[in-house]
């Protein structure tokens, strides 16, 4: 997100996570465009998401101080002594992971002590944001012990199958290209369908 009229119509709906891409690369950079005041107006009850992707410490920590971030999520290479160290500076951190039939899981684990959330999304030419679902049933090899965000194409023809996997401890569901007019342009009606399925469910957005 980053079109201050937008923002609003999103807060209407009252999603659980708004997110905001820190990342120079992504067409969805919030650049300049981003209303620092609206940002530091948000209700509790919606929490404000950084996305970064192999930033510098100094640069999250002065996003995080200037726009009050809830959380940051780490999309990129982070190593879990960098995360230990934002964790330390008293940041809320979800990691995300890129995966693929190919994903060693085990690596997750010198990450719990240092994360609030996992993040598992599709493995693409981008950090984020491909708009391809991968096979879930990847996750039945999942130890389930740290509640995670689920991306990664998700649309309106497939959440009621994310609303199949009780088993799993999926957090919340992190959506994107599926609901946009254009980058960082939510087409605020699909998601007030989304969030209707959803809902009804208890799965936070």
């Amino acid at each position: 997100m980053r079109d201050a009229e937008n923002i609003r119509q999103l807060l209407a709906l009252q999603p659980d996570y708004m997110g905001f891409i820190f990342y120079e690369k992504s067409k969805r950079f919030v650049g300049t465009a981003l209303d620092e005041e609206l940002l530091r107006s948000f209700p509790k009850s919606v929490r404000k998401v950084g996305v970064f992707v192999n930033a510098t410490q100094s640069y999250i920590l002065e996003m995080v101080k200037k726009y009050q971030l809830d959380y940051v999520q780490l999309h990129g290479e982070e190593l879990p002594d960098f995360c230990k160290n934002l964790r330390f500076k008293g940041i809320n951190i979800i990691k995300a992971f890129s995966i693929d039939q190919n994903f060693y899981l085990g690596k997750l684990n010198n990450y719990k002590p240092y994360c609030d959330f996992f993040l598992f999304d599709t493995k693409g030419e981008q950090a984020g944001g491909n708009g391809i679902a991968f096979d879930w049933s990847l996750l039945n090899r999942y130890d389930n012990e740290k509640p995670f965000f689920l991306a990664g194409g998700i649309s309106l023809d497939n959440a009621a199958s994310v609303l199949e996997l009780k088993h799993l401890k999926i957090h919340a569901i992190d959506v994107n290209s599926k609901f946009e007019l254009s980058p960082a342009m939510k087409d605020i009606d699909k998601l007030a369908a989304l969030i209707k399925i959803l809902k009804s469910e208890a799965v936070e957005l």
